[in-house]
């Protein structure tokens, strides 16, 4: 089992625009079975985590849909509706806390931590990322919500072109 945070980012090192677009990625093209693809990553993951403000932007642009199937822990303070039927969980635990509760649903799958950066670095912080996989996209922000807000030391296990993007898998370095 490994901890993942698999996400896109712009040249310049942003997640998100500063008023959460992400206009800017969903009009890049990408093979979704090519390297690092989204359909082969998602095979492996058995419990997701997302941070309000992705759990947001999913309630605003796909009101009503929710493509995962696997249970999801959503880091917030706030109320939130939920997704009728789905394993949404939503909490204010700390992130080795609520890894532990992952882990123990999704025996032998990978977890993966959907966004945004300082989710993602809240897990490191406690020694739980395991993995980053990134699809860099050939565009610059200028400002917005940061890849990564933290320092990390890196190992790069692969490269790849997808379509638009640039993708890259890293281990992270204990």
């Amino acid at each position: 089992m490994k901890t993942v945070y698999y996400t896109a980012t712009s040249v310049d090192g942003f997640i998100a625009t500063a008023d959460h677009s992400l206009d800017w990625l969903l009009s890049r093209h990408s093979d979704e079975d090519g390297p690092m693809g989204y359909n082969q990553f998602i095979t492996a993951i058995g419990a997701i985590a997302m941070g309000a403000s992705t759990y947001q932007w999913i309630l605003d642009n796909e009101p009503g849909e929710w493509s995962y199937t696997v249970p999801a822990w959503v880091f917030t303070h706030r109320e939130f509706p939920e997704f009728e039927g789905r394993d949404i969980r939503l909490t204010a635990e700390p992130a080795d806390i609520v890894h532990k509760q992952m882990a123990a649903a999704a025996p032998g799958k990978d977890l993966w931590i959907v966004g945004g950066g300082d989710l993602a670095g809240q897990f490191a912080d406690h020694g739980l990322l395991d993995e980053i996989i990134v699809s860099i996209a050939p565009v610059t922000l200028g400002s917005g919500a940061p890849l990564l807000p933290r320092h990390l030391e890196l190992k790069v296990t692969e490269v790849a072109p997808n379509g638009e993007f640039a993708c890259v898998r890293y281990e992270v370095a204990r």
